[in-house]
């Protein structure tokens, strides 16, 4: 099972998660909750559900009710199950919770090193692997079979889809998105709130705000102020 001696706020044993988001991204995590020994599903919450419904053993209701369950149920970590980073910051904004109500999920089949630092609110997704000194922002999806090679920096509110490569030493901004399978090679920047295209190939800095296709990917228009 991987480490998690460097997360911002190791996992303890048997705890319990909700998570806000009941769409396909959730399903994922949902998974991972009971692929993995040390962690266990207690609430879903999204605005589809319009009344509270208990259904083994596990909580569904809208989003409304985060703040009252965070006070009668103290101990549980909180996870954004979004995969849009806009909405997931969004949602981080409007929440009253303290950064330690969120937290870490890593797959069991996921590898970190334990130099790697993850920081709360993100996820691991199974087969990914985080290399030698790596630092993870806040609420970041690191996707299934992904890979954040030696001393990469990703920033908050970062998605890496699956099979995305980052080389050793990339940054990533803020609210970046990498699609699937596209590649980073060493000591490249990508700017916040820019779109890397599905199998491109990041073979120099990309601005912020951009979306950037291709083999090697360029820039083909801007997004709007923040992503949003």
């Amino acid at each position: 099972m991987p480490q998690l001696k460097n997360s911002k706020e190791p996992i303890c044993n048997e705890q319990t998660i909700g998570l806000i988001g009941a769409g396909g991204h959730s399903k994922v995590i949902q998974d991972l909750i009971f692929a993995h020994p040390d962690y266990s599903l207690c609430a879903v919450l999204d605005d589809q559900f319009e009344e509270t419904v208990t259904q083994s053993g596990i909580l569904y209701g809208p989003i409304s009710m985060s703040q009252q369950l965070r006070e009668t149920m103290p101990q549980t970590k909180w996870l954004i199950a979004i995969g849009q980073n806009e909405v997931r910051q969004l949602i981080k904004e409007r929440l009253s919770f303290e950064d330690a109500a969120f937290a870490t999920l890593i797959h069991p089949e996921a590898i970190t090193s334990p130099s790697a630092v993850i920081g709360r609110g993100t996820v691991v997704m199974a087969r990914a692997v985080i290399q030698a000194d790596a630092v993870i922002g806040e609420h970041t999806i690191i996707n299934t079979g992904s890979i954040v090679e030696h001393d990469c920096r990703l920033e908050s509110f970062v998605h890496l889809s699956p099979g995305a490569v980052l080389t050793g030493c990339v940054s990533v901004r803020d609210g970046a998105h990498i699609g699937a399978g596209a590649v980073a090679i060493p000591g490249t920047t990508i700017g916040s709130w820019t779109v890397i295209g599905a199998g491109a190939a990041v073979t120099k800095d990309i601005n912020d705000q951009k979306v950037a296709i291709g083999i090697p990917a360029i820039e083909i228009k801007d997004r709007k102020e923040g992503g949003k």
